[in-house]
This record gives structure tokens, C-alpha cells and sequence, in this order.
């Protein structure tokens, strides 16, 4: 950059702490933003966007995109550029904000493109704040998720839930109830230790979750078709997943009937109940004051294996990692993400001197990239010209 930008905006990326696959059913979820960043520096005025990336740049990758601040739209299915673009969509259609111009700017990320570590969020999130903070447009933090969700989900019709945009938007660590009206509790986990290793292995939410959420459309469906089922119980049961109403039901009042689904059906709903209650046990603890470290590290563990084995979303290149770095003393590990691919986050002691020795194991046994994060602030504004 030879240039003193107007501005420069940020936004964390996050991991998906516990409750796993589950925003997107309309359950509360609890993600946790890192110290791995995008950032946009909007360096002038223009009458277009003419946005550059320069992590695409430096991979020799199509690197730029431009595109009309008045009346933008979506790109070619794939496109990076139609993240921002369905920001600038989104601004107008659902809250009345029509830009008259754009700028040009420079995006960089520390978060890597389908690691698990939603980098389209941080993206979005990111070219919100540098949007509100440019045209004072007087956007919450809530208001710059919202609208980040909308984008990505409404507008490029991309089926993810509203985790990710919350957990970049605010920042810390977050206990969201995503079913609106959206609620919003801080969490205090104290200063964890966390580890995070890429396996490499690419993946797109685009490619996991419509088959999960087709599966469960289909076991819903079924049980709510099923006559012996006692009324009180049948209440809280939909055809559809985002109208069951998941955080009243339980595995004991469900597990009689699942028997009668396919095997497959009957995982992804056992999944859902179990993975609910358990990320319940960690919630209702932190509440108390006391962060009990053997607790979350078991819950993590118990959530992984239930990713595994009831949601289908590992790989035996992610078991190895796995194993890799709970032989070198990590106390619990998990998918962090859509699965079959991306990244697993590790939890260790507070103050641990084995981080350096779980990264490595895990770069031993397959991955290609590791951190040792911290708890990160939300999206902000770093630099701003007065």
C-alpha cells in the first residue's frame, strides 16, 4: 500500500466453540471470536467499488473485483467478490441504505479461506464496519451481523445460520439464540489456551449443509406422521427443522420412535438432542462464575465424537490430527466448523507449555497450518483518518 488509507476496519474469525450444526435448527450456539483477522483499508473515494485482495493477489488468483455501488449484482456462482457485493444488496433491501457512491480498497485476511474459521464472515463483517464507519451509518454491532447473515444467506443464498456473522461482529466469546427475535448473552470463559490446526483438506458449508438439513426435513417429517406419538410430545415436533422446537424436546421423550427411522435419519436427530444438552451442561456451569476446565474439556471431546459418529462430518485425516494432539497433551479437541475438512480446535491449560508441542504433533500427523489463538475483540475500526 503506498497510500494512507481513510480508514481501516476489521473483523475477527471465530470458532465454533460448542453446539456444533446447530444455529441453523434455531438452537443456541456458542462461538468464540480469535485473534485471526480480515481487514479492509478503504484508501479513496470512487464512483464504483474496485476492491483487491491481497491474499488472491499473492496465490495468482483473479484478485480484483468491481462492481456498482448504485445497483450491484452477484457475480458468477464462486465469485469472491459476491460476499461484498451481497453486503451492498443487502444495506439496501432490508434496511432502505442505497450508496450513491463506493471507494477502493484493500482487503488481507489471517483467517484461511475453508479452514472452518469463517472467513467469508470476517469478510462481510469486516466491509460492513468499513462501510458504516465510511458512510456514518450508525450500524449496532448486532445491526452489522444481522445485515451480514442477510447477505450471505438471503442475498447469495448461502445456507449457513447466524453464528458466524454474530461471533465476528461482537467478539469474546458469545452465547447466541439465533431463532428470531435474535438474543445475545456474553460469556466469561476465562483465558483459555486455544490451539487451532488446519488439516488443509478444503470444504464449502454450500456442500454440507443443505444434505444435513434435507436429512432432517425428512426424519421431522416422518415422526410428525407418526399417530402413537403422545400429543405433548408431537407439539414440539414440525415437518420442518427450523420450526421443531428442538430446546424443548429430549432424547428420552424421541428415542422410542427413532428406532422406526432410517438409520441415518435417526442419527441426525439423536445428534441434535445430544449435542443441545450437552452444550447446555457447559452454559449453565459458566453461568455460575466458575470456568471448570475437566467440564468444558470433556463436553469438547463428547461433541467431537458425536460430530463423528452421529453427523457423519469427519475424516480419518482429521482422526489422526486429532489423536496427534491429545497425545501431546491437549485436553480436548473438536471439529471447529462445517466438518469433512477445515479445521480442529484444541483446549489446553491455562499458561500450558505444551502448545508448541501440540502444533507440532499435529503438523506431524497432517496439518497443514497451526495457531495458538487468543479470545479476540469484535469487529472494529483500527485507523481512521480525522
Amino acid at each position: 500500500m503506498d497510500r494512507t488509507p481513510l480508514l481501516v476496519a476489521s473483523a475477527p474469525g471465530r470458532i465454533d466453540f460448542l453446539n456444533t450444526h446447530q444455529d441453523y435448527k434455531g438452537l443456541p450456539v456458542v462461538p468464540v471470536a480469535v485473534n485471526l483477522r480480515t481487514y479492509v483499508a478503504v484508501l479513496s473515494e470512487s464512483y464504483n467499488f474496485q476492491v483487491i485482495s491481497l491474499n488472491l493477489k499473492k496465490e495468482g488468483a483473479e484478485f480484483q473485483d468491481v462492481f456498482s455501488a448504485t445497483n450491484p449484482e452477484l457475480h458468477v456462482r464462486g465469485w469472491w467478490g459476491n460476499y461484498l457485493r451481497a453486503v451492498v444488496i443487502a444495506l439496501e433491501k432490508y434496511r432502505g441504505l442505497k450508496l450513491t457512491r463506493g471507494f477502493k480498497a484493500v482487503i488481507y485476511s489471517e483467517v484461511p479461506i475453508g479452514s472452518g474459521l469463517s472467513s467469508s464472515a470476517a469478510l462481510e463483517v469486516a466491509f460492513l464496519k468499513a462501510l458504516d464507519a465510511h458512510y456514518n451509518l450508525g450500524l449496532s454491532p448486532e445491526e452489522v451481523a444481522e445485515l451480514a447473515f442477510l447477505a450471505e444467506n438471503r442475498v447469495a443464498g448461502i445456507p449457513c445460520g447466524r453464528l458466524d456473522q454474530y461471533a465476528s461482529s461482537l467478539g469474546g466469546a458469545i452465547l447466541l439464540y439465533p431463532k428470531p427475535p435474535v438474543r445475545v448473552e456474553k460469556l466469561e470463559i476465562g483465558k483459555l489456551n486455544l490451539i487451532i490446526a488446519d488439516s488443509g483438506i478444503r470444504h464449502s458449508v454450500a456442500d454440507i449443509h443443505p444434505k444435513r438439513q434435507a436429512e432432517l426435513n425428512e426424519a421431522l417429517r416422518t415422526l410428525y406422521s407418526m399417530d402413537d406419538i403422545p400429543p405433548d410430545v408431537k407439539a414440539k415436533i414440525k415437518p420442518s427443522l427450523d420450526e421443531t422446537l428442538w430446546d424443548q424436546l429430549s432424547f428420552d421423550e424421541l428415542e422410542g420412535y427413532l428406532s422406526r427411522l432410517p438409520e441415518k435419519l435417526a442419527k441426525r436427530v439423536t445428534f441434535t438432542l445430544l449435542m443441545h444438552q450437552s452444550t447446555m451442561r457447559v452454559v449453565e456451569s459458566l453461568k455460575t462464575g466458575r470456568v471448570d476446565l475437566n467440564l468444558i474439556a470433556y463436553e469438547v471431546n463428547y461433541q467431537h465424537e458425536l460430530l463423528r459418529d452421529l453427523y457423519d462430518v469427519s475424516l480419518p485425516e482429521l482422526e489422526k490430527i486429532r489423536s496427534a494432539m491429545l497425545a501431546a497433551g491437549a485436553l480436548g479437541v473438536k471439529i471447529s466448523g462445517a466438518g469433512l475438512g477445515g479445521s480442529l480446535l484444541g483446549l489446553t491449560q491455562p499458561d500450558s507449555n505444551v502448545q508448541h508441542k501440540i502444533l507440532e504433533e499435529a503438523m506431524r500427523a497432517g496439518a497443514q497450518m497451526g495457531w495458538s489463538v487468543r479470545v479476540d475483540r469484535g469487529a472494529s475500526i483500527d485507523f481512521q483518518l480525522s
